[in-house]
């Protein structure tokens, strides 16, 4: 959708539109309440800043709902289609590893493993989550709560468009 038309929508509406990217309510709530967005790249530096301080609470919300890395997600939902754009197809014996991967994560960290999936190749998510598993449990956390603002931000950033004619000189005022 285009940015007046995210814009215009009703809160509801929009919080519907904004979810799939990171179903984190307080986050939602200020991409919501901020609008109107005069232009995108101030929604996006708006959503990068009201995720900088993403706690564990809000990491287990939005985890709750990507599947695995490696599986597909099933089912027609908005976060489902979103993820299978997102992760590349492995070989077998890369996605044999990376599902071995998924169950000692998860076992270390008890979570799922997240890694922003979108332009990686399986071979280097594999490299990731083999690297991941050495952290410490507060590292990690830091770690996962950066690749879910990744997701979030590729995802709104794919959700909004900036309108047709839209000045392509950058705002001094709004900070890259």
């Amino acid at each position: 959708m285009d940015l007046a038309t995210f814009n215009a929508l009703s809160p509801s509406d929009a919080a519907a539109a904004v979810r799939p990217c990171a179903d984190v309510d307080s986050w939602v709530d200020a991409v919501v309440a901020g609008r109107p967005y005069p232009r995108r790249d101030q929604l996006l530096v708006h959503a990068m800043r009201s995720a900088a301080d993403w706690g564990a609470a809000d990491v287990d919300a939005a985890l709750a709902h990507h599947p695995r890395i490696g599986e597909r997600a099933a089912g027609d939902s908005a976060e489902a289609r979103l993820s299978r754009t997102e992760q590349p197809t492995a070989v077998e014996a890369t996605a044999a590893r990376i599902a071995e991967g998924n169950v000692a994560y998860e076992a270390r960290f008890g979570r799922i493993f997240l890694v922003r999936a979108a332009g990686r190749t399986a071979e280097q998510i594999l490299e990731n989550l083999t690297e991941r598993l050495a952290n410490d449990p507060a590292d990690e956390a830091l770690v996962t709560a950066e690749h879910l603002r990744q997701i979030a931000l590729l995802r709104l950033e794919a959700l909004v468009e900036e309108p047709a004619g839209a000045p392509v000189t950058p705002d001094p005022a709004v900070a890259p």
